[in-house]
């Protein structure tokens, strides 16, 4: 079915619903008698109340896959910042990012963190026109045999990359043996892409021929037992209840528009309404973690943000798969990455303890395997005190609290990187009170003592 739309009517506070049409014209193709999708409105007392509502997911039809044992959530990193920051390459050529050593450096410090994966983008040939990809034909410099052995004997993973341009029918045509391709070598996670204008430059991605690739893609893939990222997708509306297989997608304005978009980068406030836009459709692969915050490429284009909210984005952004998206190098020897390393990304329980959309966010969740809790607090170009009532830990025990916040004279335009690093005892009836700088944050372990 095409994807439906809202548009304000005028000034008024009405909203007018239109559906995504084929180039043709038509909105939908279908033989009756046929059901329409679900329409849903979610109405609660509080902004938190809103994002804990899972009406949308448990309208959709149960798993269909079977045994999803094989479907597991992790945290990865990738040569992605660094190939925006033009230090290397997707095509193939002196800065080839995805040049074997180049790799195997990055599986080493993936091992080393203990992350699940590391993302490839760049591999295959077509790179040099962004129009013919070849999804079983790396460029020489990529060994994935000598690769993916190398990532099994550290217990990573190659996540895989499969662009396409929007070029669906090309893509469609080698899928099957794209998936058994990458199957063949252990690779379970596939991150697709769209990047460009229309599906085969006339289809709209969110048409009923969108909305039908999609997921002829999910399921395919889910046949070869690979999980997608689907990035440039249609709006998500829970099919993830369905074929589980599908983890997170993008449809956000990311980060990595603080790499290239001329518009300077997502504002301070962003962060805090996507949780209650966007963030209520489904997982957002948002790729938080950066740690430098100069950009050569484009100097006037930067992360908003200060190093502090980086590390809470990590608890604030649900994505059962999550990057860590900066280079290797800037993560190492700083200590606030342990937060990113310590963070889990498959919860048991969220709470939302405050929330004001636009303005703040606190979320935390619960770690499924291990029970200890995990806090983050962000807030936007307004420097403000948040109280922190801890309420939701268990009563009549007591945590350790590892707190990252933001250091002496942080601020997200002058300077972002100050982090201050302590512990302190804390129970179910403790209420922190944390200065969080303009644009900034706090993250928070809470370990059950």
């Amino acid at each position: 079915y095409a994807s439906m739309n809202l548009a304000k009517v005028g000034n008024s506070t009405k909203l007018k619903s239109f559906l995504t049409p084929w180039a043709s014209g038509e909105k939908v193709f279908a033989k009756a008698p046929f059901n329409t999708p679900w329409r849903t409105m979610i109405i609660a007392n509080t902004a938190g109340d809103l994002m804990l509502s899972r009406l949308m997911l448990n309208l959709n039809e149960p798993n269909k896959l079977g045994d999803v044992s094989w479907i597991k959530p992790g945290r990865y990193i990738g040569i992605w910042w660094a190939i925006h920051m033009e230090k290397y390459t997707w095509k193939a050529g002196p800065t080839h990012g995805a040049k074997t050593e180049n790799v195997l450096r990055y599986i080493d410090f993936a091992a080393k963190h203990k992350f699940s994966g590391v993302l490839v983008e760049g591999w295959n040939q077509g790179w040099e026109d962004w129009k013919d990809f070849k999804f079983t034909e790396p460029y020489p410099d990529f060994d994935i045999k000598k690769i993916t052995d190398y990532a099994k004997s550290k217990n990573v993973k190659l996540i895989g990359h499969h662009e396409t341009a929007g070029n669906t029918v090309n893509y469609e045509n080698q899928m099957s043996n794209a998936f058994a391709y990458y199957k063949k070598y252990g690779v379970d996670v596939v991150k697709t892409g769209y990047v460009g204008g229309k599906l085969d430059g006339k289809q709209p991605h969110s048409s009923q021929y969108g909305v039908r690739h999609y997921r002829k893609v999910i399921e395919e893939a889910a046949k070869y037992k690979i999980m997608i990222d689907n990035h440039e997708p249609v709006m998500p509306s829970g099919l993830q209840r369905t074929l589980p297989n599908l983890m997170t997608q993008e449809g956000v304005r990311g980060q990595e528009w603080d790499a290239w978009s001329k518009d300077g980068g997502n504002p301070p406030e962003h962060t805090t309404i996507i949780p209650f836009t966007r963030g209520l459709a489904g997982p957002i692969d948002f790729t938080p973690g950066t740690f430098n915050f100069t950009n050569p490429v484009l100097p006037n284009t930067k992360v908003h943000t200060t190093l502090a909210k980086q590390l809470a984005l990590s608890v604030v952004i649900y994505s059962p798969l999550q990057m860590a998206s900066d280079m290797i190098e800037n993560y190492e020897n700083n200590p606030a990455f342990e937060f990113i390393t310590s963070c889990p990304t498959d919860w048991s329980k969220t709470v939302v303890p405050d929330a004001k959309i636009g303005e703040f966010v606190t979320i935390a969740r619960r770690d499924k395997a291990t029970d200890n809790w995990f806090l983050g607090s962000i807030t936007n170009k307004e420097a403000r005190t948040v109280k922190l009532d801890l309420k939701f830990l268990d009563s009549n025990k007591k945590y350790k609290a590892k707190i990252f916040r933001d250091g002496k004279g942080a601020d997200y335009e002058s300077n972002p990187y100050p982090v201050i690093i302590e512990e302190k005892e804390v129970d179910s009836k403790t209420i922190l009170s944390v200065d969080l700088a303009r644009s900034g944050g706090v993250a928070i372990i809470l370990t059950k003592l």
